[in-house]
């Protein structure tokens, strides 16, 4: 019987990805030759980066993402351990993220990361490019990593998404009228999938209103349920269970003060015809 090293997830940065990799191979019954032919390296390469002996490369981490079925798992853990652009601590919440079964969020300013489109994430990262808080390969790395969360809805079954947005978030002109226009389509779209809910919650809620900033509520596939928030320096991730359940109950309630999902995709449609009655 041949002797398999455990790992260490916290020996170097390239463990939790070794793991990861090593059960996603197990997991669909193949062998470290066989997962290798499939992604065009050699079977030596797939062994020293399931011991975390080497780093994987980026094409590498899609390809076996692609032949394992992770849904861009590999893929976020990749950019977690290489990169170092994004917000402290919002890594780890996204690497739960991967594998969650239900995301309860609600976003103010902005468009959620999961329901953005390519150039609305673009002049988002192009504004902070101009304010100096990022480099252009900070921005680039923000900008890829933002968009390999967005295969989780490549699983099978996709995780179900409910995402409540501020109406500032319809109204702020990222990007200007053609960017817009074209974030507000993809979001009638992504309303109409089946495993999508999205709500505005809107100006008329005043106080009633019972957050500030955003939250983000996952529920795992063994049922335990996380918290994330961020303040302008850094991410938290909560494993408290009181936080979470009070989180919870005021998540609860903005649902029900907040438009339903026709009435929210009706002001989407609107605000959208208002940009494109805008001149560029």
């Amino acid at each position: 019987m041949v002797n398999i090293k455990e790992i260490d997830p916290e020996s170097g940065p390239w463990a939790p990805f070794a793991i990861q990799l090593r059960n996603s191979r197990k997991a669909m019954g193949l062998l470290q030759h066989q997962l290798a032919r499939k992604c065009g390296v050699s079977a030596s390469y797939v062994s020293f980066v399931e011991l975390a002996r080497r780093p994987p490369s980026k094409k590498f981490a899609t390809k076996a993402d692609e032949v394992l079925q992770t849904g861009g798992t590999l893929m976020l853990m990749y950019f977690q351990a290489k990169h170092t652009a994004l917000v402290p601590g919002f890594p780890e919440y996204a690497n739960y993220e991967a594998t969650a079964e239900k995301i309860r969020l609600f976003e103010i300013n902005v468009i959620p990361g999961l329901l953005q489109t390519r150039p609305y994430a673009v002049a988002w990262e192009q504004g902070n490019l101009r304010r100096g808080t990022v480099t252009p390969e900070q921005a680039h790395e923000r900008i890829e990593f933002l968009l390999a969360r967005q295969h989780i809805y490549d699983r099978t079954p996709p995780p179900l998404l409910h995402a409540v947005i501020d109406e500032s978030c319809l109204r702020r002109p990222i990007g200007g009228r053609d960017v817009m226009v074209k974030q507000l389509i993809h979001l009638e779209e992504m309303a109409a999938r089946p495993n999508i809910i999205l709500q505005v919650a809107p100006y008329s809620l005043g106080e009633n209103r019972p957050f500030t900033r955003l939250v983000h509520l996952l529920t795992m596939p063994d049922r335990k349920k996380l918290a994330y928030g961020e303040t302008e320096q850094r991410g938290y991730l909560d494993r408290d269970s009181d936080a979470i359940t009070a989180l919870g109950n005021d998540y609860d309630r903005l649902v029900v003060e907040a438009l339903g999902q026709t009435e929210s995709v009706a002001m989407i449609r609107a605000v959208r015809r208002d940009f494109e009655w805008m001149s560029t």
